[in-house]
């Protein structure tokens, strides 16, 4: 290499990376002090040539040529609570305890106007969260609070957002009935609009509820946990027949029962929410004729609404008397279902079983709701004890009526979301378990 002139530059390469070597001449020319004129002075192309590209003579990044994409099991994720009570937050502290995380720094409270406010109090950019909203008394309040902090994860760009709703609200409004709306239906696009882009929910009242949803919703079982509890914490558990306060329960009593290999008691002929036909209008037009202009007329109850149609009568339903399928006498009942509310069917359940002999009589159910006075008739009933799991708070409920058990259920959302979030299978989570259940 010829030497440099004054002024000139020559480049060299050093283990790919470029690099201007200036004489002390040259150095002078920036500024440099005379104490350095004694060797070189090695300054990266960029500074001294800042009108040129930085990657005019050098690889560019992978990202300018698509080379690389974010893996979303890379990002971190976060846990929030939804709930502004001290009681909802219990579950979610159980969840985080599980992870290895702490709980995210959020503030939820209602404003003296009834508003609720929520304010993220830490970056979410880029984050997987996930929102834990337990259901207490006040449902309206506990879904705007979800439906609020989601939209507010949203608009902090939050990678995704997972609502854990271990009980869904208003799904028994899952069904159209006479003039009403299938208000779980709403729900599903009110959660989508705000933000939500999976559900992690337990044991759905109705199966075809997640056909509402426009994202991946997973109904898992609290099943396998209150069968650990019946074979753990129930003496003779072996003599013990499984009971369905009504036919609408008996797939699940029937999955319980061929799980713990007992028998299988079904309950017929309890009070039902009937429909009254003549309040809501259904025997339009009146049967009674009236006296109206001519050419107005309305048939009386006995001719055809409209000449050439005849349409055949609905037999009104005839409750039949409560009867029992199945012995259970000398035995331990234990009465399945999913929900646990108002306790009136449980309650002329168990004293059925009772009359037939029945030695203890239990009732399990995945969400202990135990709205109105549901604490009180379960103390005076005939029920020897009541186990529900912590889907929903229900301490209070506990101070009032000291047959209630809690079954916690956490280990198995804790699971969800770790595996979510990793990009796993949740299918190690639904082994054996059939269809029906």
């Amino acid at each position: 290499m010829r030497a440099a002139g004054l002024g000139e530059v020559s480049e060299l390469r050093h283990r790919d990376t470029e690099l201007l070597v200036l004489s002390s001449l040259s150095v002078e020319a920036f500024g440099i002090s005379s104490c350095l004129l004694s060797g070189f002075f090695i300054m990266p192309r960029r500074m001294l040539m800042p009108h040129k590209s930085v990657f005019s003579y050098s690889r560019p990044p992978k990202w300018l040529n698509g080379g690389h994409t974010m893996n979303s099991a890379r990002c971190g994720y976060r846990v929030f609570s939804a709930n502004s009570s001290e009681a909802c937050m219990e579950l979610a502290k159980k969840i985080t305890e599980r992870l290895g995380a702490e709980l995210g720094k959020a503030v939820v409270y209602q404003e003296s106007n009834g508003e609720t406010r929520v304010e993220i109090k830490e970056s979410v950019r880029g984050h997987n969260i996930f929102i834990i909203q337990t259901i207490p008394r006040d449902v309206n309040t506990a879904i705007m609070e979800l439906l609020i902090m989601a939209y507010a994860l949203k608009t902090s760009c939050a990678n995704s957002i997972i609502g854990v709703i271990p009980y869904f609200p208003y799904s028994k409004q899952s069904k159209m009935r006479k003039r009403g709306s299938i208000v779980c239906k709403l729900l599903a696009s009110m959660m989508s609009d705000a933000g939500l882009t999976h559900i992690i929910t337990m044991d759905l009242h109705q199966k075809e509820i997640q056909g509402f949803f426009n994202f991946p919703v997973d109904n898992l079982r609290a099943s396998p946990f209150l069968l650990q509890y019946i074979q753990d914490e129930i003496q003779n558990y072996k003599n013990a027949v499984i009971v369905a306060k009504s036919p609408d329960a008996a797939k699940r009593a029937q999955s319980y029962a061929e799980r713990l290999r007992l028998g299988l008691a079904v309950i017929h002929g309890e009070p039902q929410c009937a429909e009254l036909d003549m309040v809501d209008g259904r025997h339009s037009p009146p049967t009674v004729k009236n006296t109206v202009h001519k050419g107005l007329e309305i048939p009386c109850k006995h001719q055809s609404p409209f000449p050439g149609i005849e349409l055949p009568m609905m037999m009104p339903k005839e409750k039949p008397p409560i009867s029992l399928v199945g012995d259970v006498h000398g035995k331990i009942a234990i009465i399945v279902d999913d929900i646990i509310d108002e306790v009136e069917s449980f309650v002329a359940a168990a004293d059925i079983l009772k009359e037939r002999g029945a030695f203890k009589v239990y009732a399990m159910a995945t969400h202990g709701i135990l709205s109105s006075d549901a604490p009180r008739l379960l103390e005076l009933s005939a029920i020897d004890e009541v186990v529900v799991t912590n889907t929903i708070p229900h301490e209070l409920q506990k101070q009032q009526c000291s047959k209630i058990r809690t079954v916690d259920i956490s280990l198995i959302l804790s699971e969800a979301i770790r595996r979510i979030h990793n990009g796993e299978s949740m299918s190690y989570l639904f082994r054996n378990i059939a269809l029906d259940d």
